[in-house]
């Protein structure tokens, strides 16, 4: 019988020849006088028994999702998702999909309590009466959520007796309850536009369209969101208008403090990327980071990358972008996206994920922050162009560079966007979900991928994912791509080695 450490090597090498990649050698059977005692500093044999169990497991598993993409592939898509079934585990967090009180809109459909409700806020409506009206309307939309009317008149109230933000604040409640339902959505959209919050109006409507592409309102979801957008834009242009003497001003004193030629040519080009929306701006970056970071220059890479993203963005319903994949070398797990569809993906997170559906969920995230022009309001606000300017010119890396500082709700917009995006193009609609649970295990590790420090605490966003995915009926066991996204691994490691070593020598020079 062969020594545990043996087995161990073995199952390493089987596992590593799924993706085509052996990296070891097999040592000899041992002799009558060969050892098999552990020497010192090796661990006890019971524990690479465990080792070698898990790896023969790990490698069962992905030959088993190999064969299942072949069959998918192949269109045999019932063999296919009887052997996804077999490899993936239950969520970490399965819920009882509880299913929703049917909306209603008529009040014939309320219980006796509800009508009186209803009675009464009209009547304190047509008093002009504020208590009496708003009571009743709290305690209705409280103890019955499915009625629609009552959300849309509770709103229309506060708006009329001045607590607009309040009125959001019951909108959003309602279509977090209800998101596919567009009177709600639209009743959203008209209360950020009389806040004039024009961004928000267009996100909201842009989310709608993406979210239910078969809702009869899409295409009317889409025109408010581009004409929103448009309104923002608008409005930009007349503040940076305003404000452009005291850009000039900037810049040349960025210039005398920091002796940077960047410091007052972004002043300058701020307000100029801007005022040409956010394509400009994404396009005039890009076109910085290429020159100034390390870029991987592989074509079949490139192409492999740009190949799932451009699958991602044919179904995100924004055609005005002209969408750019780039792999920066670099060995950290990291990715970015820029306004206007510009994205860069590390070639470390090509080498971390596991499957082409866990790089999918990656692009499909940072493709969102574009889709809804995350990107462009920070960059409005000055976030994004400080950034830019503060590390570019000093050589930091891109890790550094692009840490935007989304807001929580960006993060989770982007996340459920994202997912959605990455079933709507066939893949498994757990990759994100996968990836994110890997760089759990690589934080428990005390090794934080760099795109997690600038995001909200992990396990939340595990149980959000999951939670979408099952309450969506979104389909998990479907096209995970681990075999093809294997040989791209071997690859991209090939080409890290590649830069380390040369790297290396130049430090010895």
């Amino acid at each position: 019988m062969k020594p545990a450490w043996t087995r161990l090597a073995i199952a390493l090498n089987a596992a590593l020849l799924v993706s085509g990649t052996p990296v070891m050698a097999i040592p000899p059977a041992p002799t009558e006088n060969t050892p098999t005692q552990p020497q010192p500093g090796e661990p006890p044999t019971f524990e690479l028994e465990t080792s070698a169990s898990r790896l023969a497991t790990i490698v069962e598993q992905r030959k088993k999702l190999i064969e299942a993409d072949r069959l998918h592939q192949a269109g045999q898509h019932a063999e296919a998702e009887k052997l996804y079934r077999e490899v993936k585990e239950p969520f970490t967090t399965p819920i009882e999909v509880k299913q929703r009180p049917e909306p209603i809109v008529d009040v014939t459909q309320l219980s006796p309590a509800g009508k009186v409700y209803w009675r009464e806020a009209e009547a304190g409506i047509a008093q002009n009466l504020q208590t009496r009206t708003l009571v009743p309307l709290r305690l209705l939309v409280e103890q019955y959520p499915q009625f629609i009317p009552g959300h849309l008149q509770l709103a229309a109230v506060l708006n009329k007796q001045g607590h607009p933000e309040e009125a959001i604040d019951v909108l959003e409640r309602a279509t977090s309850l209800y998101p596919d339902r567009p009177e709600l959505v639209k009743a959203k959209i008209e209360a950020f536009v009389a806040e004039k919050k024009w961004m928000e109006a267009s996100i909201a409507a842009r989310r709608f369209a993406i979210l239910n592409p078969n809702q009869p309102s899409t295409a009317e979801f889409t025109q408010l969101a581009d004409l929103h957008l448009e309104n923002y834009t608008r409005h930009l242009r007349r503040k940076l208008r305003g404000n452009a003497i005291a850009n000039v001003i900037t810049g040349v004193a960025g210039y005398a403090l920091t002796g940077s030629l960047l410091g007052p040519l972004s002043a300058l080009q701020t307000g100029s990327m801007l005022l040409r929306g956010e394509s400009s701006i994404g396009k005039s970056i890009a076109k910085d980071a290429r020159e100034q970071l390390p870029m991987v220059e592989d074509k079949i890479v490139i192409d492999y990358v740009n190949e799932i993203g451009q699958k991602l963005a044919k179904v995100t319903g924004r055609d005005d972008f002209q969408y750019e994949f780039y792999v920066v070398l670099d060995d950290n797990l990291n990715a970015f996206a820029l306004p206007g569809g510009k994205v860069f993906v590390n070639a470390g997170a090509i080498a971390k994920t596991e499957s082409e559906a866990e790089l999918a969920g990656l692009l499909a995230h940072e493709l969102s922050h574009a889709v809804l022009s995350h990107g462009f309001q920070l960059a409005a606000e000055g976030n994004l162009l400080a950034n830019v300017t503060q590390y570019i010119p000093y050589g930091g890396t891109v890790t550094n560079i692009f840490a935007m500082r989304y807001s929580r709700d960006m993060e989770r917009q982007a996340d459920a966007l994202g997912t959605r995006l990455i079933a709507a193009s066939g893949y498994a609609a757990d990759g994100l979900r996968d990836l994110l649970v890997t760089l759990k295990e690589q934080d428990k590790r005390g090794e934080p991928p760099a795109w997690l420090s600038s995001h909200p605490p992990t396990g939340d966003r595990i149980r959000y994912v999951e939670e979408l995915i099952q309450r969506n009926g979104y389909n998990r066991y479907t096209y995970e791509g681990v075999a093809r996204h294997a040989e791209m691994k071997a690859r991209v490691e090939k080409i890290l080695i590649q830069k380390e070593l040369i790297t290396k020598k130049k430090h010895h020079r």
